[in-house]
């Protein structure tokens, strides 16, 4: 019989093999701090490293998106077009809603509410490895991938069979054809590779691997999870000459 803890330690296992969350370099042996892992500042604030955030002093757009606070519009950089807005229930919730948001000369137009998953135990605004938590921020979306050919992205796409996601999920559910396709969201990774690319800016303590991808009816170790209809419905509308980002966070960290 599976026990809870055996899903939960599978899970971990094939995530940190695949890439999800932890990464192909995860570890838990303590690292010294880095340059950039002192500048994060203390839990609770904006990742450093973060390619979307503008300055502090940066003032908001004067248009809006409904549920985004001005620091959090001021983190949208202004030539920036597209912004795929994924709101959380609260902050301790796995459940989020996803919206795609086009800027146009008069304003945000939305698409559709697409239902999501994303981390076991909601978000964090200094994500670290294994918290089961989901990073709050603002980030760029550069690269995607799969396992499966690519639908018809203007991303570039790298077709490769490590996108395997063997086990199952933290309430049983089996997570095959989970990476069928991936967006890499752009927290502590080098925007422009792989994302399968193993390299982590902030170092291994500040997790990675954190992706967009195809919903297996569960939290996720860090990701947000969509259906595999909406994942192609997704790369097929992100277009890097609209500079994409993701806004990511529950409801009330999005809202400052």
């Amino acid at each position: 019989m599976i026990t809870a803890r055996s899903r939960t330690l599978l899970l971990t296992a094939s995530l940190l093999l695949t890439g999800c969350s932890g990464g192909a370099v995860a570890t838990t042996h303590a690292t010294p701090a880095t340059p950039a892992e002192k500048a994060a500042g203390e839990p609770g604030e904006t990742p450093a490293h973060n390619p979307a955030e503008t300055p502090a002093h940066a003032p908001a757009p004067a248009d809006a998106i409904p549920g985004l606070g001005p620091r959090t519009l001021a983190q949208i950089p202004p030539t920036t077009r597209q912004a795929l807005v994924v709101t959380g229930r609260d902050r301790d919730s796995p459940d989020s809603t996803v919206v795609l948001y086009r800027r146009t000369a008069t304003g945000w137009t939305a698409g559709p509410a697409w239902p999501a998953h994303n981390a076991l135990r909601g978000w964090s605004g200094h994500h670290m490895l294994d918290d089961l938590r989901s990073p709050v921020g603002v980030f760029t979306l550069h690269d995607a991938g799969g396992l499966l050919a690519d639908p018809g992205t203007k991303l570039p796409y790298h077709r490769s069979g490590k996108f395997t996601a063997p086990g199952t999920g933290f309430e049983g559910e089996s997570l095959a054809g989970s990476f069928d396709y991936v967006v890499a969201i752009d927290y502590n990774r080098d925007p422009g590779t792989s994302p399968l690319d193993a390299d982590r800016p902030l170092g291994a303590r500040r997790g990675g691997g954190i992706w967009l991808h195809v919903d297996h009816g569960g939290p996720t170790h860090g990701c947000v999870g969509l259906s595999e209809e909406h994942m192609r419905d997704l790369l097929r509308a992100l277009d890097p000459a609209w500079r994409p980002v993701i806004v990511m966070g529950d409801r009330a960290s999005l809202a400052v």
